[in-house]
């Protein structure tokens, strides 16, 4: 499904990612921990296309995305992938109906009957039932997470790529987008990549996590893995201590 290799990107002198590896398989949730500044979100977009590599090579649905040199040679990547940012991303002036709608209007050219049919179905599934002529401001940050999540499986894709899903939301509400995730994972089948340093999101959710540090990859496994490592960077983050490789 993504497959990176010896991917490279700096902004000016500042080495974001450092030659970093790694590959998503087909159905299974990737969790990529790691500090603030680590280079979590400026991977997501280089996989996407909104930031451009400076070395190496990445696979994306099959198409090597690096030798892209035109915008609509995205188009049939974003159609695929769903991309959940940090903030939400929500429209304000549109309602949530219309939030959902557009992409459907817009990619798939569906009568208003099927369109209506598919924004019920979305709301469902993260459980946001009748709230369709409600507008953003009208709901709780959780909530609008959530219809940004309806809003990325909308067009069905294989692949979701979530950017810091829980931050500034309350514990019970990362709760409840972290069993959405999952939920989506199992009902759908949906292959995700989840950027975050929320580590109840990161455990909940994870086939396998990569801990991120400066750049580079240092630990890759699944859950159990990752709490048994005894790499220091990784035990550091997990344990929360000051003391430690980590400096601010």
């Amino acid at each position: 499904m993504v497959c990176v290799q010896n991917l490279k990107k700096s902004f000016g002198t500042l080495k974001v990612l450092r030659g970093i590896s790694f590959e998503v398989y087909s159905g299974e949730t990737v969790v990529i921990l790691g500090a603030s500044g680590s280079g979590k979100s400026v991977l997501l977009q280089i996989l996407v296309g909104l930031l451009s590599a400076d070395e190496g090579k990445i696979w994306v649905h099959g198409y090597e995305v690096t030798r892209f040199r035109h915008e609509k040679e995205w188009y049939p990547i974003r159609l695929k992938t769903g991309f959940l940012f940090q903030a939400g991303g929500l429209y304000d002036s549109m309602t949530v109906y219309e939030n959902i709608a557009f992409a459907l209007r817009f990619h798939l050219k569906l009568p208003e009957t099927e369109i209506k049919k598919k924004v019920k179905e979305v709301l469902s599934a993260v459980q946001l039932e009748g709230i369709e002529d409600k507008y953003p401001a009208q709901l709780s940050g959780g909530m609008q997470r959530r219809v940004a999540l309806a809003r990325a499986i909308a067009l069905n894709p294989p692949l979701i790529l979530y950017d810091e899903p829980t931050t500034g939301l309350d514990p019970i509400r990362s709760a409840v987008i972290s069993e959405l995730i999952r939920h989506l994972q199992k009902t759908y089948g949906i292959t995700s990549i989840v950027v975050t340093h929320d580590l109840n999101c990161a455990f909940k959710v994870a086939d396998r996590l990569m801990f991120l540090h400066e750049g580079k990859i240092l630990v890759t496994g699944d859950v159990d893995t990752f709490r048994q490592d005894k790499n220091p960077y990784l035990k550091q983050f997990l344990e929360g201590k000051i003391e430690g490789p980590i400096k601010e």
